[in-house]
């Protein structure tokens, strides 16, 4: 009965707060009116109060941020995930999500309950970037050979490096084509393609496209042929592909023994929680348990740290 009581009073309250925002202090919409944008008679039906509470929320958020974002979670991180919203979009989308999971943290757990489920937020997120960017950076290099295959086809056949580039934009899936259709764009308003090569093999982390880009430049400056460079370049790259799959097969298996024993002391962890809440809960209220706790979690950090630079081989 208490337990409805306080939820009761946590919905009660929320609710309240929401009316408030809603309805009396009733936020200015951070978007211009299609009327603003578009000429003629156009209705514009998509600004609810909802709408312009998210729009004012994200205008002041990215107002604290910049339009670059933070250091954690900025456009470049964004981008480099293939995630097509705004910094300032994403940074709310974690603070709600925050609030929510701090809620029914609270709800179930108490205060330490809402702190850590709401701290667990960002680092999800964090996880999930980094997830996207690791499987998009590794679909990116396993086009590279085929990428570097049809611009020597297109060079041999007469085309520019640029109509190379567009044509292969066409040919090529998402995130070879995402990133092609930036260099031709860019070049299109007068920008260097080489500079934009470089920033994609940056973001990409893809040392064998910059290779390519390099290749590129140094034949716009000595000249030469261009196709039988990049066949040379190509087969350099696909050699050091065999490799990489060579070390990732004999790394495998400590790369899965490091997730296991990392995610075992979690998994028994939360197991424990659930069938004997009291047990697990001493460490979380006696002041030996607590330093436990936090001696535990800087322990597991350390050989989680140790456990990535060892199974990590950089060439």
């Amino acid at each position: 009965m208490n337990m409805l009581l306080v939820m009761g009073g946590i919905a009660a309250s929320l609710g309240a707060i929401l009316l408030l925002l809603l309805v009396v202090l009733r936020p200015a919409s951070a978007d211009v009116g299609l009327d603003r944008r578009r000429q003629g008679n156009v209705t514009d039906n998509r600004n609810s109060l909802i709408t312009r509470f998210s729009g004012a929320a994200v205008g002041a958020v990215e107002r604290g941020v910049g339009y670059q974002g933070g250091r954690l979670f900025n456009r470049a991180a964004l981008e480099g995930a293939g995630l097509k919203i705004a910094p300032s979009e994403f940074l709310v989308l974690l603070s709600a999500g925050s609030i929510v999971a701090g809620l029914l943290g609270f709800a179930a757990m108490g205060p330490l309950g809402a702190i850590l489920l709401a701290l667990l937020v960002p680092v999800i997120g964090w996880a999930v970037l980094s997830l996207r960017q690791s499987k998009r950076r590794s679909a990116f290099d396993l086009q590279l050979p085929d990428l570097i295959m049809t611009l020597s086809g297109s060079l041999r056949a007469g085309h520019s490096v640029m109509r190379a580039f567009d044509s292969a934009v066409q040919e090529f899936e998402a995130p070879m084509s995402e990133e092609l259709s930036r260099i031709v764009n860019e070049a299109r308003v007068g920008r260097n393609p080489e500079s934009t090569m470089m920033e994609i093999a940056q973001r990409m982390d893809s040392e064998d496209f910059s290779w390519i880009a390099e290749a590129i430049l140094i034949n716009r400056e000595v000249g030469g042929d261009l196709a039988q460079v990049l066949d040379q370049v190509g087969e350099t790259i696909r050699e050091r592909a065999q490799i990489k799959g060579q070390v990732r097969a004999l790394s495998a298996e400590g790369k899965i023994s490091g997730y296991i024993l990392v995610a075992l002391p979690v998994g028994v962890g939360l197991m424990l929680a659930f069938i004997n809440p009291t047990y697990i809960g001493m460490l979380f209220t006696h002041p030996i348990g607590i330093f436990m706790s936090i001696v535990a979690v800087i322990m597991l950090g350390i050989g989680s740290f140790w456990m990535s630079r060892t199974i990590q081989i950089k060439f």
